[in-house]
């Protein structure tokens, strides 16, 4: 936002003052959809996410600074525990990855066309077919798509309110939309 102050000085001449608030905001909505083994839904999640500090940075970097872009990134699942914005790949002390589905990696997010400041995976939802007893407790997005990595970029995570519990059988269904608006 762009604001001009208008202001009469005291020799009665016109002082004007800009101020120059421009904002970028970077956020991401998840919809996580749990069914069962017969195609009911269990449990269904939408929630925002945080873009940690290495995402945004690697965003400007990429942007704006020359730097190599990422061409694909990858859907994770997290455990419980809480997300903060200096995580990396290499460093999340506060939450663990969950990978109690049959993939052989993570899944591939395929991002549609940007528009509007949005762009969304809805036609190619990251599926993951669990594989054991576990407990959901948010997702994230990184470079990497080895299960358990600890390399590459990761852009960023959400915490779900409350842990949701999953069973060999479930099948996930992740849909993640990013937003860019100039606030």
């Amino acid at each position: 936002m762009i604001t001009q102050t208008n202001n009469l000085k005291a020799d009665g001449g016109l002082h004007m003052k800009h101020d120059s608030d421009m904002n970028l905001g970077l956020k991401n909505i998840w919809n996580i959809k749990c069914f069962d083994s017969e195609g009911n839904l269990k449990w269904d999640v939408t929630k925002k996410n945080l873009v940690v500090t290495e995402g945004l940075n690697h965003v400007l970097s990429s942007t704006f600074d020359g730097a190599t872009q990422i061409t694909a990134w990858y859907v994770g699942l997290k455990n419980a525990g809480s997300v903060a914005a200096g995580d990396t790949m290499a460093s999340h002390a506060g939450w663990t990855e969950n990978v109690d589905y049959s993939q052989a990696v993570r899944q591939t997010l395929t991002l549609g066309t940007a528009a509007a400041g949005s762009i969304d995976n809805i036609s190619n939802k990251a599926t993951y077919s669990i594989n054991g007893t576990a407990t959901i407790a948010g997702a994230f997005i990184t470079s990497d798509n080895t299960k358990s990595g600890t390399t590459g970029t990761i852009y960023g995570a959400v915490d779900f309110s409350s842990a949701r519990s999953v069973i060999s059988g479930d099948t996930l269904e992740v849909t993640v939309t990013l937003t860019a608006a100039s606030a």
